[in-house]
């Protein structure tokens, strides 16, 4: 088993780029800059724990039908944390680096 999460890109265009994230129990989306403002939206319940540059990490509960954005420049590594497998759609909104 690959201890990368899969991913699949369902639409992109010059607006948005739309990706599914599938993960097994512990796999991850390993270390990534978010070069853009996006949105997640949980397909299942998601139990994530998020690893942090400084060395440190957080747990973050995603219950499935919730959605939270974030502004570009979030660095960080997501492991699915529990023993279910987990998916999320994220939306990044293009050039909208700053914004």
């Amino acid at each position: 088993m690959s201890n990368s999460c899969s991913t699949t890109v369902l639409a992109a265009d010059e607006k948005v780029r739309i990706t599914r994230f599938d993960f097994d129990p512990g796999q991850e989306t390993g270390w990534h800059v978010h070069e853009h403002n996006y949105v997640i939206t949980a397909i299942t319940d998601c139990f994530m724990v998020i690893q942090h540059p400084d060395g440190t990490q957080t747990r973050s509960e995603v219950h499935a039908g919730s959605a939270y954005s974030r502004n570009a420049g979030v660095r960080h590594n997501v492991i699915n944390g529990s023993e279910r497998q987990m998916s999320f759609i994220e939306i990044e909104i293009m050039n909208s680096h700053g914004n």
